[in-house]
């Protein structure tokens, strides 16, 4: 029997690489939520908590769009020098990572930082109505997680079926932003 060949160090610094950026995104998400949820209305915290799952649905867009995009049609762009075509292509050359980053990553803390949001709305709601019950619980998590996955769904379908302009159009803003090249 063969040994199996023992992994790369780059895929354990990516590894550390990864824990460290979701652990310092994750406390900048959730101080920025919370600051933003310290005395707010139902408006402002129901506005922070959509804009936490579109984050969500928008980034699970990209990665599954990474994964499914064709390198072809970027390389003849790059070559005709079109803008963000190389930093689509440095997207396609790093899929495996980018969706990691996006789906993982960035989802999943968006989906627990909604997931707090959410509770603070509901222990409002109830300190509002004067009641403990359970039912406003149950009522926005139902609500939160169907929007949610119901979003994914969608998003997931745009992905797939237009995973070029998707890729692109990430390209061109990493291009303005300057990463990737």
């Amino acid at each position: 029997m063969k040994k199996e060949a023992a992994k790369p160090v780059s895929y354990w610094r990516w590894i550390l690489r990864i824990f460290l950026v979701s652990a310092a995104l994750s406390a900048a998400l959730s101080l920025a939520s919370g600051v933003a949820l310290e005395g707010a209305g139902y408006a402002l915290a129901v506005s922070v908590l959509v804009a936490f799952v579109l984050l969500g649905i928008l980034f699970d867009v990209i990665g599954v769009a990474v994964t499914a995009a064709d390198a072809r049609p970027f390389h003849s762009m790059a070559s005709h020098r079109e803008r963000g075509a190389k930093e689509a292509l440095y997207l396609l050359r790093n899929a495996e990572k980018v969706s990691s980053f996006c789906n993982d990553v960035v989802g999943d803390i968006c989906g627990i930082v909604s997931g707090s949001t959410a509770a603070v709305i509901v222990s409002r709601l109830q300190a509002d109505f004067g009641t403990r019950t359970i039912l406003i619980s149950i009522a926005v998590t139902a609500l939160i997680s169907g929007v949610t996955i119901g979003g994914k769904a969608i998003g997931k379908r745009l992905a797939l079926g237009r995973s070029k302009e998707v890729v692109f159009r990430v390209g061109r803003i990493l291009r303005v932003l300057r990463i990737g090249r």
